[in-house]
């Protein structure tokens, strides 16, 4: 039996790149993202890999999280994988801060990835790697804070590790494991075309940082290269 992948987010950047890696592997790929229709990168992969579908799901939509969750009930999941994020507002330094904004970076960042793995975890139960990855970021982190500024999305990300590390404790007796990711300074659209390493590049790294998953290091918080990021 193929082994299979939930990916958000993967109609473009890192998360398509995951897709059509997997799906390459043989793998069943459940690729998620907002507006299926719209999304000709990854519909273009139908045509050369049939172990892939698409589905449409906004991660802040509840009731579109669970009925995704119904449409795969009793379906093994190996690897549940929150891609899908938001960077928010450039503008958004000291006294230009809008507080919208910011709740919907921290719904988006933080609490869709908490509710999607809810829905799927018996998903994830019944695979065999039994492994969640949640996109995080190295700004999320505090040690590594020495420029300042990006207040909302540093926040969404540290609390976002902060779910997931309390995540990894909680479900370490089901024997599931899970690990935050950073994917480096990638060219994607957020992260523009001066930086250090192409999306290919970014998830043949993170595939190999997931294949090396343990009960013993999960939760721990992977730079691209394997190595653990103070938080």
């Amino acid at each position: 039996m193929s082994q299979s992948i939930l990916i958000t987010g993967s109609n473009r950047g890192i998360g398509l790149e995951l897709a059509r890696q997997y799906a390459q592997d043989g793998w069943r790929v459940f690729a998620c993202c907002r507006s299926p229709d719209s999304a000709d990168q990854l519909n273009a992969l139908l045509e050369s890999y049939e172990q892939l579908s698409i589905h449409q799901l906004d991660i802040a939509d509840h009731q579109q999280i669970e009925s995704l969750a119904k449409e795969l009930k009793g379906q093994a999941l190996d690897i549940l994988f929150n891609n899908a994020g938001i960077y928010g507002p450039n503008n958004a330094s000291f006294g230009n801060i809008d507080e919208t904004d910011w709740l919907e970076c921290l719904r988006i960042n933080t609490i869709a990835p908490m509710k999607v793995t809810e829905a799927f975890i018996d998903n994830v139960l019944l695979g065999e790697r039994k492994l969640i990855a949640a996109m995080s970021s190295k700004m999320g982190s505090m040690a590594d804070n020495g420029s300042g500024g990006s207040y909302i999305y540093r926040s969404s990300k540290a609390a976002l590790n902060a779910v997931m590390k309390s995540l990894s404790i909680d479900l370490s007796e089901k024997g599931i494991k899970v690990a935050i990711l950073h994917p480096g300074w990638v060219k994607t659209d957020m992260g523009g075309p001066n930086a250090e390493i192409t999306v290919k590049q970014c998830v043949d790294n993170i595939r190999n940082n997931l294949n090396h998953m343990t009960l013993q290091n999960s939760g721990s918080f992977f730079e691209i290269d394997g190595s653990i990021i103070p938080w």
